[in-house]
């Protein structure tokens, strides 16, 4: 059995509030919460939108607060990540890609596969020729055995008006590629700030909430302009692997209050 911390959009500042909350407050206790009582995982992933826009003081920052885990947690790229700072402050494991922070992670159930959908300047995502023929050559070379994937960007409508303004560009491209290989099992995708589950061309995918704030259900209608976080728990997910079947518990680790301005 492979069991993996699943976490995302914690959207780190080293000062400072977001949208009203603390984040240092959360992603510390969300580490907190994990080392109790999942300390028996195999490691974490955080996917994506890491930090906040004083980029290079954050990476730093939030390096310190990684290094608190006792699970080694694998960082991804969001829209609002640069691959410099990144790269900088970051642990990265070895198969990392050149030109992009995309990487694999071999596991018992098979290969975790994390892919870079950032797209400079835009909180949309793109998955260009040279990531896509990176990720060809790995499902390729992981022929006949379980691939799960995990990226930022949702490469479909997910019902989520505001935020399916912002999913994978091209998405089609990215099907047809998946749709090349046997091998995929499942999707795992951050960015809308909200848990959805499905089945998309036969594969199965969740999204996650967020380490910080959450983003409204699409009823009642808002858009960006009118956003407001919903008084909703953060939380990560519980993510099990064994035998080619999977199970995903989304746990609230901490009160909505924590980290709240007054």
């Amino acid at each position: 059995m492979t069991k993996i911390i699943w976490m995302s959009d914690p959207h780190f500042q080293s000062t400072g509030t977001i949208d009203g909350l603390d984040p240092r407050m959360r992603l510390a206790a969300a580490i907190s919460h994990a080392n109790t009582h999942h300390a028996d995982a195999d490691f974490a992933i955080l996917s994506g939108d890491l930090v906040g826009d004083d980029v290079e003081e954050d990476y730093a920052a939030l390096a310190e607060y990684l290094s608190r885990s006792d699970l080694q947690i694998y960082p991804m790229m969001g829209n609002n990540d640069a691959r410099e700072g990144f790269r900088s402050h970051l642990f990265l494991p070895e198969s990392v890609a050149t030109d992009f922070i995309q990487f694999t992670l071999e596991t018992e159930d098979g290969t975790i596969v994390c892919l870079d959908t950032h797209k400079i300047g835009s909180h949309a995502g793109e998955f260009c020729l040279a990531r896509q023929n990176w990720l060809e050559a790995v499902l390729r070379a992981k022929a006949g055995k379980p691939v799960y994937l995990f990226m930022h960007h949702p490469p479909m409508a997910l019902g989520l008006p505001s935020q399916d303004e912002i999913m994978l560009e091209d998405d089609e491209g990215f099907w047809e590629l998946i749709g090349r290989h046997s091998n995929v099992k499942h999707l795992f995708m951050g960015h809308v700030h909200r848990p959805v589950c499905g089945t998309m061309r036969g594969i199965s995918f969740a999204t996650l909430g967020a380490l910080s704030f959450q983003a409204p259900a699409p009823r009642p209608s808002w858009s960006w302009e009118s956003f407001t976080p919903p008084k909703e728990a953060p939380q990560y997910g519980v993510l099990e692997i064994t035998a080619g079947n999977v199970t995903l518990q989304y746990t609230q680790f901490c009160e909505y209050s924590l980290g709240v301005s007054d």
